[in-house]
């Protein structure tokens, strides 16, 4: 997510307070050394997202090799779907949610010991202050730009989980509807230390920060009266954004300087397939009460998925286009292929089953074709569009997008007149993230 982990600095705070001596190895901003490898008992693996479990496997495999006598774990989110898969390369503990005190009892077990899975009920934790001292400092992370202004951004949660199951999110099989509170007084205290450190923007990376809406009030409340100079973002559902519409001139009145919403789709078939919890009105009710108030919203789009139709995904940038929302849309949003990994409730459905493939151990996903094949020719080719124009502005993306999009299916391509907004207006992180 181009942001300082939290789940490396958290579980080092746990496992250096049991007396162990511990070394963070970020791996997006530098090298794993042979001799790191070698010193170390208990290698532990970070396992968030799912390009990050697909790059952790050549490593784990390194590791192993470089280093046989050590204990190896596995952590987080992507752990415990991929079991199997990373015992056969050499993992020996497997932990999914809720992993600090789990992760201690396992680096600190003797090697003859039996290798375990995390139980299946989630424990609630008494949360230590992230140690952050071993990681690369904030300046090597993403950076918020804002009113002109390039700030430095640092990253925390104040919560884990989420109350809801969407069928396609990789939360569900791990959480399947919990989550968990982070207390106030950690997380305070770990925003404090980063901006210590020089950040001037924080990025609340919780699920839903709005899931426990007295607990996001009492954070936003205490990060304003200390942080007075520095903003934040954070992820709320569009449910939660029109449930809680009192809460959004809180949110602007405190620091927060834009919102992440994940939309997913503007076609409320597609919407009800996945569970998302609500349909393209609430989507543009929540843009319309986000923009009264202030609050610069940033949605986020999964645009092919198995009943995306050439008339579909026009639909998509034409609202786009019409709610005026380009400039506030990450490019690559617009090329996203659903991704069905082990474990997902998007399995459930049979109209999925019947376009999906065995699971490939290489993608660390169900494979699955649509059946046009000029709706995986888009998505590819927009891939290929967007990964490469990645020096033009997003208005100047899209018009390309749009373009392309529409001689794809022999429409005529008029845009609505864009609206005169200069993009340092919209706030933005140079690394939009995506799984």
């Amino acid at each position: 997510m181009g942001r300082q982990p939290f789940g490396l600095a958290s579980p080092a705070a746990w496992l250096r307070e049991a007396g162990a001596d511990v070394t963070c190895v970020d791996l997006t901003r530098e090298k794993l050394t042979d001799e790191r490898i070698e010193l170390a008992e208990v290698v532990a693996f970070f396992l968030p997202m799912h390009t990050a479990t697909r790059l952790a496997v050549p490593v784990v495999q390194r590791v192993r090799l470089t280093n046989p006598g050590a204990r190896l774990i596995a952590y987080g989110l992507y752990a415990p779907l991929n079991e199997s898969l990373l015992r056969e390369h050499g993992i020996d503990d497997v932990l999914g949610g809720e992993f600090e005190q789990a992760l201690v009892e396992a680096a600190f077990r003797p090697a003859t010991a039996a290798n375990r899975s995390q139980p299946a009920p989630l424990p609630r934790l008494e949360f230590r202050v992230p140690l952050r001292d071993g990681l690369p400092p904030l300046s090597r992370y993403a950076t918020l730009q804002i009113a002109g202004e390039r700030r430095t951004v640092g990253y925390t949660e104040a919560s884990r989980g989420c109350k809801h199951r969407c069928r396609h999110c990789p939360i569900v099989p791990v959480y399947d509807g919990r989550f968990r509170v982070i207390q106030a007084n950690v997380v305070i205290a770990d925003v404090r230390a980063q901006v210590a450190a020089g950040a001037r923007h924080i990025t609340f990376g919780d699920p839903d920060f709005f899931n426990g809406i007295g607990h996001a009030e009492r954070i936003v409340r205490t990060f304003a009266e200390e942080f007075r100079n520095v903003t934040y973002d954070v992820t709320i559902k569009v449910e939660h954004l029109l449930k809680h519409a009192d809460m959004l001139p809180l949110l602007v009145s405190t620091g927060c300087a834009f919102v992440t919403t994940a939309v997913e789709s503007v076609d409320d078939d597609v919407l009800a397939k996945l569970e998302k919890g609500h349909t393209c009105a609430d989507f543009e009710r929540a843009v319309t009460l986000c923009r009264n108030a202030g609050v610069a919203l940033a949605p986020t789009f999964v645009p092919f998925t198995p009943w995306t139709t050439g008339p579909r995904y026009l639909d998509l940038l034409h609202t786009i286009d019409r709610l005026a929302l380009v400039e506030h849309v990450a490019p690559i949003q617009l090329a996203i292929r659903l991704l069905i990994p082990q474990g997902s409730r998007m399995l459930e459905l049979e109209d999925v089953r019947a376009v999906t493939g065995r699971f490939d151990p290489r993608s660390l996903t169900y494979p699955w074709v649509h059946c046009e094949p000029a709706v995986d020719a888009l998505q590819s080719d927009l891939t290929q569009l967007i990964g490469v124009k990645i020096s033009l502005s997003r208005s100047e993306l899209f018009g390309k997008v749009w373009d392309l999009a529409h001689a794809r299916a022999n429409a005529i391509a008029q845009r609505t007149a864009p609206p005169l907004v200069a993009r340092s207006t919209i706030p933005y992180l140079n690394e939009p993230w995506y799984c």
